[in-house]
């Protein structure tokens, strides 16, 4: 455990660099585009090929990847493997050069799926064709982004399986560069200054690739691409990716839903909805991707050597760090959600508005965290097993649930004139996330593919208790020191970032402080 612990801070540590240079891309983003129709635009046309990117590269086909690369690696020969590799990347290009070609001439028709209100509105939400247009045109530039962040994810999950967790973790570094320097630089250059985010993106993509492959060719794993129909480890992948694309796309296809629907509310909406969605990213990358990453290849391990102990106590493991720090997460989240954003976010173009609205669906979106690192944790317990059918089936639960759920929120909010229906959706989101991880728990414990230790569980009580006690410290001593709204809106981006960083720093130093006083130690996270 102490290894995997290792390799989680590893992985923490690069993703914590990334998703901090991530604020400050968004916060110089907000600061020079009002949050509007132009950057709603933008946000539609990257939300697509990334969510692309989420649902094939990083989700389905990591997935099903990673459990058998790691069976060839411990039970086949090297020419074996390199035979593999050398497959899997000729049939992975091919593909993904088609599914690009056919986005971007489905660009057009692509903006209007996923963005429906930017060409239908009512009397209270005037919408005209040329946001649609926009949004096709922006879409045009950025779709090739799947196609360079694929063949990047496909290198990042050959150097997890080798245990080089560092550099496919620092790679969204080099987005965020390319991003910043896109609106800094670029931005002026362009008639539509939006536009040069768009580029930003392919050259982000191209760059992440590019930086990992250095350390590939140094492992001697540096793919030439082939085709062979029937390949035996090509085909058993492309079987388990059909149903893991369905599993591991829930997420990312209710947020698509939320994009939909979100287009038909308030002008702003998409923008006040990304903006929350990214600081809850911020821990749920480190956190539950940085635990989902170390624990897949180590579960795959477990159960290809018959060590069903292990396997049980891996998932113990990754359950109690989880939930130890997402809880928190959350509700910091939560209580500090207006002085984040006007510390971020509310500094250039941009004024209280922005806060307002985005404070309401960051603190619903914030109480889905704990579930949404679960699925991270819990959904490795059926991929390393090769078992993609279990995940789908519930993931299809989840994701119908969104659906209803957001009918039966957002609609009357919507109809009722509640201020911020778009934080309705996040709220649907945060609740079909307990379902989805609820779920995958129970099946875990149904088919006994998890069986909690004894001592688990007579810990696991006592943590629960003093998770509860620090919380409610947490909680006392960020509402008493944190200032008036009206502090916020007048004060200095520097005073703002002070204070900020001093209420964060309290926030932590009273949660892990008391459960250092209640007994709460490393080895204790370990065992």
């Amino acid at each position: 455990m102490s290894r995997m612990l290792r390799s989680g801070a590893i992985v923490s540590a690069m993703t914590m660099i990334s998703r901090v240079l991530g604020l400050a891309r968004d916060a110089i983003i907000f600061h020079f585009f009002p949050a509007g129709g132009a950057l709603d635009a933008f946000f539609v046309a990257f939300r697509i090929p990334n969510l692309l990117r989420r649902m094939v590269a990083e989700g389905a086909f990591s997935l099903a990847f990673i459990p058998v690369l790691a069976e060839y690696k411990e039970s086949k020969s090297q020419e074996d493997l390199q035979k593999l590799l050398n497959h899997v990347a000729g049939t992975l290009t091919l593909v993904l050069f088609i599914i690009t070609i056919i986005g971007m001439i489905a660009a057009p028709l692509l903006a209007i799926i996923f963005a429906p209100g930017f060409l239908f509105g009512d009397e209270a939400n005037v919408k005209d064709s040329s946001q649609a247009d926009l949004t096709a045109h922006l879409l045009l530039i950025t779709f090739p982004y799947i196609f360079f962040i694929a063949l990047s994810a496909f290198v990042s999950a050959i150097l997890n399986t080798f245990q080089k967790f560092a550099v496919p973790a620092f790679t969204p570094v080099l987005l965020n560069v390319a991003l910043i320097s896109s609106v800094i630089w670029w931005a002026p250059h362009f008639e539509q200054p939006v536009e040069a985010l768009a580029w930003g993106v392919i050259i982000g993509g191209i760059l992440q690739l590019a930086f990992q492959l250095p350390t590939l060719i140094k492992l001697g794993l540096m793919p030439k691409p082939s085709f062979k129909r029937g390949h035996e480890g090509v085909k058993r992948i492309m079987k388990l990716m059909v149903p893991a694309l369905l599993g591991s796309s829930v997420a990312q296809i209710n947020i698509l839903i939320n994009t939909a629907i979100a287009s038909m509310l308030a002008v702003g909406s998409i923008s006040w909805l990304y903006a929350s969605d990214r600081f809850v990213e911020l821990p749920l990358a480190i956190i539950g991707v940085a635990i989902g990453i170390v624990i897949l290849p180590k579960l795959s391990g477990d159960h290809i050597n018959a060590k069903g102990k292990a396997f049980s106590q891996t998932l113990d493991w990754g359950i109690r760090l989880g939930l130890l720090i997402a809880l928190p997460a959350m509700l910091g989240l939560m209580l500090l959600a207006k002085p984040i954003l006007a510390t971020v976010l509310a500094n250039g173009v941009n004024d209280w508005t922005l806060v307002e609205m985005a404070s309401m669906s960051l603190m619903t979106y914030s109480f889905g965290l704990p579930a949404f690192i679960l699925v991270k944790v819990l959904a490795p317990g059926f991929y390393s097993r090769q078992d993609t059918k279990t995940p789908v089936k519930i993931g299809i639960f989840s994701m119908a649930s969104n659906i209803v759920l957001s009918a039966l929120i957002v609609y009357p909010w919507y109809q009722s004139g509640i201020l911020g229906p778009h934080a309705g959706l996040a709220l649907a989101t945060a609740l079909s996330g307990y379902i989805n991880a609820g779920l995958l728990f129970y099946q875990l414990r149904k088919q006994q593919i998890y069986q909690p230790q004894q001592a688990f569980k007579k810990v696991w009580v006592k943590d629960f208790l003093r998770i509860a006690v620090g919380l409610i410290a947490m909680a006392v001593i960020v509402t008493y020191f944190n200032p008036a709204e009206s502090w916020w809106q007048a004060a200095g981006l520097g005073s703002k970032a002070l204070t900020l960083l001093g209420l964060v720093f309290a926030a932590m130093a009273s949660y892990f402080g008391t459960l250092f006083i209640l007994g709460v130690r490393k080895n204790t996270i370990m065992m």
